[in-house]
């Protein structure tokens, strides 16, 4: 409870400094998406770039100072972490931006375009490949090989056609999903190795030690600069990602947008 109430006045305090500070800027800088990617006055910067860490112990590098909707009140981005804060970096808000109007998470959707990953740019030499069909249509996933909601999925995934997945092995639960994950990359057939143990049950064979299994650690350390945290994960042909486990309506429906 005590929490609570000191969040609740740490919020209003900031949002009162970011309204008077909204107050002394020019009129024509409305709370509109437009404003917002206007650049921040180079003092507003200068200070919450200096203020902040020198307020707060330990506190990382800044990397980005941007405008938000709110007159007054400044987005923090720290690698695809964001915060807020008012203009002498003398509160900090850790939470969702909402736009209650268009009823518009502006967190999320700043979010999704941090994180959105450049298709051609997927280390394609670290995954196998699973063609259905005639193959037009591109889906990378990543996925554990223990994960539960990855064989649901699976099972959902052999009724698309005319697709290509390109499967990276994302062995994240434990040990055993990494000897699983070898197993499979060290496979003959990948691709049916992989099916066979997700939607079958048929456990791989385990991997020979001589076996290169450089890929799961680079899949892994990728799935860390990207903010994979969870299986499975989707990557479309357009960038957009999905986090979870969707059907086979869904994937159709996805792939007509951004599959290519």
């Amino acid at each position: 409870m005590k929490t609570n109430v000191m969040r609740t006045a740490l919020a209003a305090a900031l949002m009162a400094a970011a309204l008077a500070a909204g107050a002394a800027e020019k009129k024509d800088l409305a709370p509109t998406v437009a404003n917002a990617a206007r650049a921040v006055p180079p003092a507003v910067e200068a200070a919450v770039r200096k203020n902040l860490p020198a307020r707060m112990h330990n506190f990382p590098q800044i990397d980005e100072v941007s405008r938000t909707p709110i007159p007054g009140l400044y987005e923090v981005r720290i690698g695809t972490e964001l915060f807020y804060t008012d203009a002498d970096g003398g509160y900090i808000i850790n939470g969702e931006m909402m736009d209650t109007k268009a009823q518009r998470n502006l967190t999320q959707e700043r979010l999704d375009k941090l994180l959105a990953i450049d298709f051609s740019a997927l280390p394609m030499k670290d995954a196998f490949t699973i063609v259905r069909g005639n193959g037009k249509r591109k889906l990378a996933v990543f996925e554990d090989p223990n994960c539960p909601y990855c064989k649901h999925f699976e099972r959902d995934l052999q009724k698309v056609d005319n697709v290509t997945v390109y499967m990276f092995l994302y062995p994240i639960l434990g040990p055993d999903s990494v000897e699983k994950s070898k197993a499979i990359w060290c496979s003959r057939d990948k691709g049916r190795t992989w099916e066979d143990w997700m939607v079958k049950g048929e456990a791989p064979t385990r991997a020979e030690a001589a076996c290169d299994v450089g890929a799961l650690a680079r899949n892994t350390e990728f799935g860390r600069k990207y903010r994979i945290t969870g299986t499975p994960t989707l990557v479309f042909a357009d960038g957009s990602r999905v986090p979870g486990a969707i059907g086979t309506a869904q994937i159709e429906k996805l792939l007509a947008n951004g599959g290519k």
